[in-house]
């Protein structure tokens, strides 16, 4: 049997999530409102950094920000960075842009939509100098594996918005699915092992991984170079 292409593949993808929406709070509703426009942007359009940020900069994406945390921490503490954030759940997207109002920053813009069609129709090759997926859900369940995000048909699209050189950094408390995160990664050929200790901006500590460690939960830090 041929092999299926990547894209094929992910036109045919599992979510790897489920909208389980909590309510939105007043103010995230009127941040959604308010300060989408400044902030936001939507996946049927191609993204051109110059076009967006106020300088130009190296691009940082992370997918699945969840309240926008580390996001808005790095943003902060590493202006020297552009900001790329992919949410699909809008309590965590109007949290997110209650914090960037709050702390003036204007390096992170936001989509609030599926990370597979947003990297499939708005971010082109080479994009991102740097990836970053922290703590996405473990599915534990054997029968849900094949909801997990990090997949080899998603690892093949992430390398193609990497520059040469570029970071993908994935982050678990789950060490099952560290495993299956290597496994998935070791099956492209332009994506090779890095350290991920000394990462420029280093990952920050949640209060999602401060509660694991808690609980006794290994974190497994995987970083990779795009070839």
């Amino acid at each position: 049997m041929a092999e299926i292409p990547a894209t094929d593949q992910l036109k045919r993808h599992i979510r790897s999530f489920v909208r389980r929406e909590g309510r939105l709070t007043p103010a995230q509703r009127r941040a959604l409102d308010v300060l989408w426009p400044r902030y936001g942007l939507t996946p049927e359009i191609p993204l051109r950094p110059e076009a967006i940020y106020p300088d130009s900069a190296p691009l940082i994406l992370e997918i699945g920000f969840g309240n926008g945390e580390s996001l808005v921490q790095m943003a902060a503490a590493y202006p020297q960075f552009n900001y790329l954030g992919i949410e699909v759940h809008r309590p965590g997207v109007g949290h997110l842009l209650l914090e960037l109002e709050k702390r003036g920053l204007d390096n992170v813009r936001v989509y609030c939509a599926d990370a597979v069609e947003v990297l499939e129709t708005a971010i082109g090759a080479g994009l991102c100098q740097r990836i970053n997926i922290f703590f996405p859900d473990p599915w534990p369940k054997k029968r849900h594996h094949k909801r997990r995000l990090i997949q080899p048909a998603f690892v093949a699209l992430l390398a193609g918005k990497l520059e040469p050189g570029g970071i993908l950094h994935l982050a678990t408390d789950w060490p099952d699915y560290a495993g299956h995160m290597r496994a998935a990664v070791a099956t492209c050929a332009r994506l090779a092992p890095t350290d991920a200790t000394a990462l420029i901006p280093p990952r920050p500590q949640t209060k999602y991984e401060r509660r694991g460690r808690r609980l006794g939960h290994p974190v497994t830090d995987l970083a990779y170079r795009r070839r």
